[in-house]
């Protein structure tokens, strides 16, 4: 029943498309989501998640976790990041993965809606130290698309990586364009 909500609000009264599939036999992954650049991008995604019928989480600080809100986000698909021992947020973020039989850690690798003009690098170290692929997926505001890409396994080679990932999304528009990072 959601499902047909998800996709009459997406598809009939927001007018947008989806292109490509989420393949939901990949159990762990980091869905990297560009151009992130309005609030609303988050409602954008919420919408083709639930279209999908699967479950693509979050991390965030573990104070947001305890009562009351704590429910909440575990059953939105938030996971909390325990950076405790010194762990610095890739290595936490891995633990995290090697914790769950299924985790799909959705990232914005811009980190900000503001205009960046280098994508912070963490999104791949962690795909790479836990192991998993990198989801690439465009949100496309001037063609009202969401574009989901193959999944990349990456090498440990980031410049010669980013060579392989970053031409998906070349030409994408942000709801704010002159927000967007430019491939």
């Amino acid at each position: 029943m959601k499902q047909r909500l998800y996709k009459f609000i997406f598809f009939r009264l927001l007018g947008w498309n989806l292109i490509g599939t989420f393949d939901d036999s990949i159990k762990k992954c980091v869905v990297i989501v560009i151009p992130h650049t309005a609030n609303v991008d988050f409602f954008i995604a919420l919408l083709v998640r639930g279209i999908w019928n699967v479950k693509i989480n979050f991390v965030g600080k573990k104070e947001l976790f305890v009562f009351p809100f704590g429910y909440y986000f575990r059953s939105v698909g938030g996971a909390p990041l325990d950076r405790s021992g010194g762990k610095n947020n890739v290595d936490a973020t891995v633990d995290v993965f090697n914790k769950h039989e299924t985790f799909r850690l959705a990232l914005s690798p811009e980190g900000t809606r503001k205009k960046v003009t280098e994508l912070r690098t963490g999104f791949y170290y962690i795909a790479f130290k836990a192991n998993v692929p990198i989801i690439p997926v465009a949100l496309d505001y001037g063609k009202k698309e969401v574009k989901v890409g193959n999944p990349f396994v990456v090498t440990g080679n980031y410049e010669e990586d980013m060579k392989g990932i970053l031409p998906f999304f070349k030409g994408v528009k942000g709801k704010n364009p002159e927000r967007g990072f430019e491939v």
